[in-house]
Parts: C-alpha cells; sequence; structure tokens
C-alpha cells in the first residue's frame, strides 16, 4: 500500500474546518456532504447518541438516535444452510427522535440548503461537551432572525440530552412558530423526504441491514404541561424503551402553546408574536430509558424521575456538570504534540470520540461505530479489546473494567456457542449485541476464533495496569480458563513426543483477505499467550487468594491436569517461520501463492471487497489489514529485532489498508523498525480516516477503534510504550518534524505524565504516589513531586518504503519465483442486447 495516497499534509478544507486545538469548527453549510458532518458533529455519551443532524429535521443525509444495546432481531436467510450458521441477526434501532425543533418566521421554514445565510458557525466543543450552532437568516421577506441553539448529551446523566433554541429577530417584527418534536423514525413517516432511505446506493457490507416490518410497538404515550412520555416495545426482540421530554421558554414576547400526542409522534409548539431584539429562548430536556425486559411503564416512571431531577438542579448545572466530567477526562487522557494545532485538533477530536463511544456504555458493549451512526448494524467486534481498550486501561480503568465485565456477563453464550462448533470451553462470538454469534459469513467471521484470545489479552492487559485483582479472581479468571480450554480443545499434536508440536487449523485470522487458514501466525502467537496466561492467573490465585482459587476450581471444575496441558500446548506452539525468506508465514500456505501487485491496482477499486469476488482475493498474497504485523505489536517480546523488521517489509507492501483498523498498526511498528517518515504518514492518514472521509463511509458513523489506534499509534507507536508481562517500557520515536509530545499513563492508581523531546524524555507523577517504568532498557522508578528525566540518544532511521518488487523474484521453499500481478481481465465482454420482435 501506499499511504501518501490516502492523505495529503493538511486534507480539510480550513476555510470550511478553520484550525482550533479544542473545537471542531465549522463555517460554511454544506449539503453535498451531509452524512460526512452528521457523523463528525455527532454527540453522545456511550448509551446515547444523537447524530449531528440539524434542528429543523428537514436537511439530512440520515437521521439517527441511537441507545447503546437497543436492537432488533430477525432471521437470518442463508441462501444454503448448514448445521451452526448463525441464525438470528441483530441490528441497533433508530429510536424515536427527539432533535427536533423546526422553525418558521412568517409561516416559512428555515431550511438550510436554501436559506440566505448572512453568517454561519456550527461547533463541536471537546471541553465542554456541547454542540453549538450560531447563524443569522434573512427571510425571503427581508427579516433578518438570528439562531442559536446548543445540543448536549450528558455524560454526567447517563440517560439525560439538553437542548437550547433562541431566535432574535434582528430587525423586524414577525409571527414566528417553533415545533419541537419527538418522531418515532424507525416506523413513523416523516413529512419530509430523505435521502439516504431514498437512494440505491450499491453493495457495501459495512452498512447496516433495512428492517421491513414494524420494529418499536407502541405500549402508552401521555402528555401535559410541556411533557411528554412515549413508550414502546421492540416487535422480535422484546426490548423495552420509554423516550419523555420536558419543554420551557422564556421570552418578554406574547405567545401561546399548543400540544399533540400520538403513538409516533408528540408535537409541542410555540407561536410567539416575536419583536425585534426580543429572544425567545425554548429549552428541551430529554430522558431515555431502554430494557431488555423491563416493562416499558415502569421505564415511563424512571423517565419521570429523571426529568424531576433536571427540574429541581436547573439546566444550566447539567451544563456544569458536562464541563466538569471532560475537565476530569482530559486531565487523565489528553495527548499533546505542541507546534501541531491542525493535527492537535484532529488528536482531540479522536480522543473525543472514543469518550463518546466507552464513558457510560455500562452493561453493553462499544459497538464499531459507537453511536453515531447504524454502520456495522451496531455490533460489537474485536475492535474493542485490541483497539479501544488499550486507551481506556491506561487512562480510564474504571471504564475499561465495565467493557471487559461485559464480556464476561457474555460467557454462557459464548459457551453454548463453543459446544454448538464442537468444542470445550468458551468461543465468543465474532459480532453480536446479546451475546449471540450474527456474522453470515462464517469465513470471516465465525472463523476468527481469535478473539477468544483478544478478549483474554485484553483482559491480562487490565489486570497488570491496575492491580485489580478482585475482578480477576471472581470474573476474569472464568474468561482465562474457558478461552484456554477452547484452544486446548481446537488444537491437536503433530510429531513424535519428543519433537511434537501444538497446531492450529480452520481458522482466519485478523486478514479477511485470507481465510479458514491453517497455522494462522497471529492466532497461534495469541492463543500461546491466552493458554499461558490462564496458567499464570490461576497459580497466582493459588499463591496469593487461596480462597477464590478453590472457589474457581469448584466452579470450573478445574484440574491441574488442564493446567498442564495449556503450559504445554504453549511451549509447543507451532509458529510458522520460512528460513528462506527470514519471515514468519501468515500460515502454512500463505507463501504458496502469488502476490497482487497493489501498487498497478486502478484506485477506483478499493477496497477490493466491493470490486473483486472473494474467491479472487482469497487466491493471492493480499492483506485487507495488519495481520502477521499486529501480532509484532501485541506480541512484541517474543519476535527479535530483526524478526520484526524482515515481517514488516515483507507484509507492508501487500497490505492494502481497505480496514482502517490497519494504518495504526503499520505506523506503530514502522516506527519502532525505524521508518520514521512512514510511520508518520500511517498515523496522519489514519488520524484523518473520519475527519476527511478517507474511506468514504463516515456516513454511516465514526471509526471508533481507528480512534482507539490513534492513541496507540502516539503512546506505543512515537511513545514507545509496551506493557509485556505487566512491564511497562518506553522507547520513543518521536518524529522528526514534531517538537514533541506529551501523553498520560495511569499504572496501578498513579498517573503519570511522559513528556517526549528530541534530546529527553521526562516522567512526572500528576497524581497518585510512584509507578515503575523500564526506558531503554534500564528500570525507573518515578515519584511523586520528584521528576525524572533521561537523555535520549537518536533511534534508528530506516529511508525509504518496503515495495512489492522488493519481494517479486524471491524464490520460495520449492525453488519456484513469486510474480506480482492484477488479477484484472483486459476487457469485459457484454452480450449483445437482447431484441423483440
Amino acid at each position: 500500500m501506499n499511504p501518501t495516497s490516502l492523505f495529503t499534509p493538511d486534507p480539510l478544507d480550513r476555510n470550511r474546518f478553520p484550525k482550533d486545538e479544542w473545537r471542531l469548527r465549522e463555517t460554511r453549510h454544506d449539503a453535498s456532504d451531509l452524512g460526512r458532518t452528521e457523523t463528525l458533529f455527532a454527540v453522545g455519551n456511550g448509551y446515547l447518541g444523537m447524530r449531528g443532524n440539524v434542528e429543523e429535521g428537514r436537511d439530512s443525509h440520515s437521521h439517527g438516535t441511537f441507545i447503546n444495546g437497543f436492537h432488533e432481531t430477525w432471521p437470518i436467510r442463508h441462501a444454503e444452510e448448514a448445521y451452526g450458521f448463525a441464525r438470528v441477526g441483530q441490528t441497533i434501532v433508530n429510536v424515536p427522535d427527539a432533535k427536533i425543533m423546526r422553525l418558521y418566521v412568517d409561516d416559512e421554514p428555515l431550511l438550510l440548503t436554501v436559506a440566505d445565510l448572512h453568517s454561519y458557525e456550527r461547533s463541536l466543543d471537546f471541553r465542554d461537551g456541547v454542540l453549538s450552532r450560531d447563524l443569522v437568516w434573512q427571510t425571503p421577506s427581508g427579516k433578518r432572525v438570528q439562531v442559536r441553539t446548543r445540543r448536549m448529551v450528558s455524560f454526567a446523566e447517563r440517560h439525560l440530552a439538553v437542548m437550547t433554541y433562541e431566535l432574535t429577530m434582528l430587525d423586524a417584527d414577525a409571527p414566528v412558530v417553533l415545533s419541537s418534536q419527538i418522531l418515532n423514525r424507525q416506523d413513523g413517516q416523516d413529512e419530509y423526504h430523505v435521502r439516504a432511505a431514498a437512494m440505491g446506493e450499491g453493495f457495501d457490507p459495512r452498512k447496516s441491514e433495512t428492517l421491513t416490518a414494524r420494529v418499536l410497538e407502541p405500549r402508552s404515550h401521555w402528555g401535559s404541561d410541556g411533557r411528554y412520555v412515549m413508550s414502546y416495545r421492540a416487535a422480535a426482540s422484546g426490548m423495552t424503551l420509554s423516550v419523555a421530554a420536558d419543554h420551557a421558554i422564556e421570552t418578554d414576547n406574547a405567545y401561546e402553546e399548543l400540544s399533540l400526542v400520538e403513538e409516533d409522534l408528540a408535537k409541542h409548539v410555540y407561536r410567539v408574536d416575536a419583536k425585534r431584539g426580543q429572544t425567545v429562548r425554548i429549552t428541551k430536556v430529554v430522558t431515555y430509558h431502554s430494557s431488555r425486559g423491563v416493562p416499558a411503564r415502569e421505564l415511563a416512571d424512571r423517565c419521570r424521575r429523571t426529568l424531576d431531577r433536571v427540574q429541581a438542579t436547573g439546566v444550566e448545572q447539567q451544563f456544569a456538570d458536562q464541563r466538569a466530567w471532560l475537565d476530569d477526562f482530559w486531565a487523565r487522557s489528553d495527548v499533546e504534540v505542541p507546534g501541531q494545532p491542525d493535527l492537535q485538533q484532529a488528536i482531540r477530536w479522536n480522543l473525543f470520540q472514543l469518550a463518546q463511544a466507552t464513558a457510560r456504555a455500562e452493561g453493553n458493549g462499544i459497538a464499531a461505530k459507537g453511536l453515531t451512526g447504524s454502520g456495522y448494524s451496531g455490533h460489537y467486534f474485536w475492535d474493542t479489546e485490541i483497539y479501544v481498550l488499550p486507551f481506556l486501561t491506561y487512562t480510564s480503568p474504571r471504564i475499561a473494567r465495565n467493557a471487559l465485565r461485559f464480556r464476561y456477563t457474555m460467557l454462557d453464550a459464548a459457551r453454548r456457542r463453543a459446544a454448538e462448533l464442537n468444542q470445550n470451553g468458551a468461543l465468543f462470538p465474532w459480532r453480536t449485541i446479546n451475546g449471540e454469534e450474527a456474522s453470515a459469513y462464517y469465513a470471516a467471521g465465525t472463523a476468527q476464533y481469535h478473539i477468544d484470545a483478544d478478549i483474554a489479552h485484553a483482559v491480562r492487559q487490565y489486570v497488570a495496569a491496575t492491580g485489580d485483582d478482585d475482578f480477576l479472581a471472581r470474573e476474569a479468571v472464568d474468561i482465562l480458563v474457558e478461552t484456554a480450554r477452547m484452544w486446548a480443545d481446537l488444537g491437536f499434536w503433530r510429531g513424535t513426543n519428543g519433537d511434537a508440536s501444538f497446531h492450529i487449523h480452520g481458522v482466519t485470522g485478523p486478514d479477511e483477505y485470507t481465510t479458514v487458514v491453517n497455522d494462522n501466525l497471529f492466532t497461534n502467537v495469541m492463543a500461546r499467550a491466552n493458554l499461558r496466561g490462564a496458567v499464570e492467573a490461576v497459580d497466582r490465585l493459588a499463591h496469593e487468594h487461596p480462597a477464590e482459587h478453590a472457589a474457581l476450581v469448584a466452579r470450573l471444575h478445574l484440574t491441574q491436569d488442564e493446567l498442564d496441558e495449556w503450559a504445554h500446548a504453549a511451549e509447543r506452539m507451532h509458529i510458522p517461520y520460512d528460513e528462506r525468506l527470514g519471515i514468519h508465514p501468515q500460515d502454512a500456505n500463505f507463501l504458496e501463492k502469488e502476490l497482487w501487485d497493489l501498487a498497478n491496482t486502478d484506485p477506483a477499486k478499493r477496497p477490493l471487497l466491493l470490486y473483486y469476488h472473494p474467491l479472487v482475493i482469497y487466491r493471492f498474497q493480499v492483506l485487507k489489514q495488519a495481520d502477521v504485523v499486529l501480532a509484532l505489536f501485541l506480541q512484541g517480546d517474543q519476535f527479535t529485532a530483526e524478526e520484526k523488521l524482515a515481517d514488516f517489509d515483507y507484509y507492508d507492501p501487500l497490505t492494502t489498508g481497505d480496514s482502517t483498523l490497519s494504518g495504526v498498526v503499520q505506523s506503530i511498528v514502522a516506527s519502532e523498525v525505524g521508518y520514521q517518515e512512514l510511520a508518520l504518514r500511517y498515523f496522519t492518514s489514519a488520524l484523518y480516516v473520519d475527519l476527511a472521509d478517507l474511506h468514504h463511509n463516515t456516513a454511516d458513523g465514526v471509526h471508533v477503534a481507528s480512534a482507539g489506534g490513534v492513541w496507540s499509534a502516539l503512546a506505543c507507536g512515537f511513545g514507545g510504550m509496551r506493557d509485556h508481562e505487566g512491564v511497562v517500557s518506553l522507547d520513543p520515536r518521536l518524529p522528526e518534524v514534531w517538537d514533541g509530545l506529551t501523553f498520560r499513563l495511569t499504572l496501578r492508581g498513579t498517573r503519570v505524565r511522559v513528556d517526549v523531546r528530541h534530546t529527553e524524555l521526562r516522567l512526572t507523577v500528576e497524581e497518585g504516589d510512584a509507578a515503575d517504568l523500564v526506558v531503554r532498557g534500564e528500570p525507573v522508578k518515578v515519584t511523586a513531586g520528584d521528576p525524572v528525566v533521561l537523555p535520549l540518544a537518536p533511534a534508528p532511521r530506516l529511508i525509504g518504503t518496503p515495495t512489492v518488487r522488493d519481494i517479486e523474484g524471491t524464490r520460495r521453499a520449492d525453488g519456484t519465483l513469486m510474480t506480482a500481478s492484477v488479477p484484472d481481465h483486459p476487457t469485459v465482454l457484454t452480450p449483445p442486447p437482447v431484441t423483440h420482435d
């Protein structure tokens, strides 16, 4: 892959999106990319998410309000059935939309796409978590109207959203109507055409399924004195939901109020005789409550209690609490790159998206798109554990614990899934919302057994970084034991007793362009760590927490023979290696294929999965995303420096980057092996994946895993942070064009600020007592009030970029030459048109 093709040094239109280190600002409304901006300006808190649709409702690409985990189920229809295929699909539901606040002046509606706007600015502030808009509209009759809006989904109050709508007639009086609404868009009919629902957008497996039957069955609706409560039950999943809103008006103008409430629509309408210079301010407080089985009427009561509490404390207190929450978040989580305002803005936008996707996800997972869109149907993947959990573990460990506890609650379903696939232990679903496998394409879904090892990796990383032995003893160890059982049962032995090795066949690694293979290197390396980690965790409990160990043995019927088997399988795990090429083959047969010449592939045919049949892709050495290279990062202590460089040189030119999960990993390992310029290019492309819509699907929602990877690329790539077996080390690789890098790590309750400069590294305890680290091989202890400053010698630097031409012509072990090509037919033959007499 040529990463330079993915971005320019600053891919944003800075006239429209000015540089601002703490805000994403838009100074011109543009209807041509509404889907993108609706995602970029979405607000959420991990439980509730609202796309950045305009308040007036009509000018939208796709309306969206989502609740984490609130989904509908539907039967998966396979063209050809087989035992063990996923049976029940799960799709996130677009819950009733409470964002709508329509404005009419002189009976003319404000429609941004055609409005005469004298000024316009919209901004998402990362410090106060508020989406604001300020515009001046000149109506067709020549009257100027100033409109100011605010929208916030609260981090402090999980179920709360607050909106304000202010208008001021600047130079003339006018009759004004403000219609605040709650609309069940999932089933009800909007009075306006919505482009995304009407346009055929072509095949794209990354999009959500469309539900055609009635989803939200009304249970009750009620309204009085500006308060509205609407309740529903999902038809198939049985989940329940209530939404409620309070309204208040502040103005010196004369006005009247009207109301309407039906099953799928609630309206509160203000008719105002607006006088010049007299502001009208509408405040709308909204709450959502959902459940897997609580009756809808009880959820309605919860909504009322939430609204009552806000009435008692006041709306402005909610904005103040939001700012306080984010002040604490940034104190723990901020990453600073001085002298790079464009990058700084993008970095903070990505980190803010992580907060919006995770902060209040309590009891649910972290969806691939967060709550900013319906892409990937709102499903949870391995993205969470490998790309998002590291950020949470080292900056917000309480949130990380919640995410891992969610996986623990899925353990029984994972046991059932393992049994369905004739395995012992537990097999976590590849994609899911409710714990059941929802991947209809098993080759690139269910076959990715490595998800078990990914979850185990995140569990061990969290426990080591936090010292949370309580979580380990009561819940996490069960995950480690049951996943180890699965690997021990899935794998098998080959060879004589003295030279036997342990193999794993019929799996798919992270690279979804190579499926159902034998001895995938990533899977084997991660499974080895899983087996070892389970043995170590059980032994630790036996020595340090004997009562908890006894409970574990009784609970899971664990035997010493099992532990011995796991240790032996880990010790003898087969790790593919090709002596002739000096690299680790991605799997047992990967090197038998020919090379895909990405450099000469038509850029218009990317991503490959949208233009080539899977069988065509599977026949080539070509990667959707980093596979072996990801193993080099996650299990870096298992490879030598020479092996890492050789593997990176081989696989980098074969990696398309068609997955947004890839660039951050390639950046990290490129940085480690010495390709500093290449590392920065990969990082920048990942940084702007959504902001610049580099994969042309930002409209479907934020790529949350890529946002998490941005933090890893900064801390682990340029900061050189690694955590192997609980030993946190630093070996910085600061880009030459940067002046410095600052990030924070929370280790066992102590927050350490890491300041990297070209010639020195400074470690400072910001909160807590002390922390132990290793800096370039030397142990360092940093204590409160006593910063440590260490000199840094220049890191290794390699010039150039690995290319497929460096591989082409290489001889395999059997003596055959590798060749590179693109599987395109030179001409496309089309049949003549059919004519009728």
